[in-house]
C-alpha cells in the first residue's frame, strides 16, 4: 500500500505540474500580430527586435531559391516590418535574420516546417492554388509512421498515407504511389512541408485524384530514420542522400513489405512511383531496374544524368531503358522548371531518350 501510495502521490506531482505549464501557457499574450495577410493578398511580416540594427527577411515569395533578401523597416516599439506586394494564391515559406546572425523563424507565427536542418516559417494566401495546402472540411485519410525490415537486417521507417474510408472498407483495395524525396530529405519531407495529406485529401474529395495509398520511404541508407526518431539519437540533419545503388536495392523489399501489409492492387499497372530531385534520380533507376513493377513514373526536377559507372543497378542504363519502354509505360512523366540548376541535364535526358526512340510513351 506504500508504494501505491507513492505511486499515486508521484503521478499527482507529475499531473500538477503539467497543469501548471498549461495554465501558464493559457495567459501567455501575443503583443506581435505576424504575419497578417490582407484581402488583396499582400502579407505584412513583423519582428519584435529592440536592440536589432538591421533585420532581413528572406522566403520564396521573393524568388524560387530563397537567395533573396529583403531589408524591413524599424517601427515604433523596437517592432520591425515588411509588406509584400499582393500574392498569388499559394503556400510561401520565410525566414528573418537579425544583424546577419543566421535563420530566425517567425516567433510570432505558431506553423514552422523543416527542410533539411532549416526550420520555416510559413502561411498560405486563400483563393487559388493556395487552398489545396490548406485542410479543408472534407474526408480525411490517415497518416501513420511505420517500421518495415530490410534484408540488411534493419528496420528502416516510413510514412504512409491511406485515403478516407481505408479503415472502414475491409474489402477495398487500393493502388500505391510510392514517392520519393530529395537530397537531404526524409520520410517526413513529403507529409511535412509537402503537404502531401491535405493535398490528397482535396484532391479526391474534388474528384481529381482516386484514392489512393501514398508511401513515403527515406532514400538516405545511411540512417534508418528522420533526426530524432530513432536508436541513432538526435543527428544534426545534413544534406544526406544515397545515390550508390544502394537505396535501389532495398526497393523490391519495400513494396514486398506495403503488399503485404496493406490492401494494395498488387498489378504492375496499379502502381506509381515519383520523386524530387534526388527521389527523381532514383524512381527513374528503380523503374528502369524492375520494369514490371511500376506502370507510372513520374520525375520532378530530377537529378538524371548523375549515375556513376561501375555500380551496378546504374550499369548498361540504355538496354535497361529500352527493355523498360518496350513494356509501354501507360506515363513516363518528366517535369523541371526552366530555372532549375537540373534544367540541362534534363535537356540532355530528353534528348538521349528522343535518339534512342524512346520517348514514344513520355506525356
Amino acid at each position: 500500500m506504500n508504494i501505491l501510495r507513492s505511486m499515486l502521490v508521484a503521478i499527482a506531482m507529475v499531473v500538477s505540474s503539467i497543469s501548471a505549464m498549461a495554465q501558464q501557457n493559457l495567459w501567455q499574450k501575443q503583443s506581435v500580430i505576424s504575419p497578417e495577410i490582407a484581402a488583396d493578398g499582400s502579407v505584412t511580416l513583423r519582428l519584435y527586435a529592440p536592440y536589432a540594427e538591421r533585420v532581413m527577411v528572406c522566403g520564396d515569395m521573393f524568388d524560387a531559391y530563397n537567395s533573396e533578401a529583403r531589408e524591413m523597416t524599424r517601427c515604433d516599439g523596437g517592432i520591425w516590418e515588411y509588406r509584400t506586394e499582393p500574392l498569388p494564391s499559394e503556400m510561401y515559406c520565410y525566414w528573418f535574420s537579425i544583424d546577419d546572425s543566421g535563420d530566425l523563424c517567425d516567433p510570432a507565427n505558431s506553423y514552422v516546417v523543416r527542410d533539411v536542418g532549416r526550420q520555416m516559417s510559413y502561411f498560405i494566401i486563400p483563393g487559388g492554388r493556395g487552398d489545396i495546402y490548406a485542410a479543408q472540411n472534407v474526408p480525411h485519410g490517415t497518416v501513420s509512421r511505420v517500421w518495415a525490415p530490410m534484408e540488411d537486417g534493419r528496420e528502416r521507417r516510413m510514412v504512409v498515407y491511406t485515403p478516407a474510408g481505408y479503415e472502414s472498407n475491409k474489402k477495398m483495395k487500393y493502388p500505391v504511389l510510392y514517392l520519393l524525396h530529395g537530397m537531404g530529405g526524409d520520410e517526413e519531407a513529403w507529409i511535412a512541408t509537402g503537404r502531401l495529406a491535405e493535398i490528397m485529401d482535396n484532391l479526391i474529395a474534388e474528384g481529381k485524384a482516386e484514392p489512393m495509398i501514398v508511401v513515403m520511404t527515406n532514400g538516405c541508407t545511411n540512417h534508418v530514420a528522420a533526426p530524432g526518431f530513432s536508436h541513432e539519437g538526435m543527428w544534426r540533419p545534413y544534406m544526406s542522400g544515397s545515390m550508390d545503388g544502394s537505396f535501389e536495392a532495398m526497393f523490391p523489399t519495400i513494396v514486398e513489405w506495403v503488399d503485404d501489409n496493406y490492401r494494395t492492387r498488387s498489378q504492375m499497372e496499379y502502381r506509381a512511383i515519383a520523386g524530387l530531385s534526388m527521389g527523381g534520380f532514383h524512381s527513374l533507376q528503380i523503374s528502369k531496374e524492375y520494369p514490371t513493377m511500376f506502370d507510372y513514373v513520374g520525375l520532378f526536377s530530377a537529378a538524371v544524368m548523375r549515375h556513376k559507372e561501375g555500380i551496378a543497378l546504374y550499369d548498361n542504363r540504355d538496354e535497361k531503358l529500352a527493355e523498360q519502354f518496350a513494356l509501354k509505360p501507360a506515363l513516363y512523366w518528366i517535369a523541371i522548371g526552366k530555372d532549375d540548376f537540373l534544367y540541362a541535364e534534363n535537356v540532355e535526358y530528353r534528348a538521349f531518350l528522343d535518339e534512342k526512340g524512346l520517348r514514344l510513351h513520355i506525356r
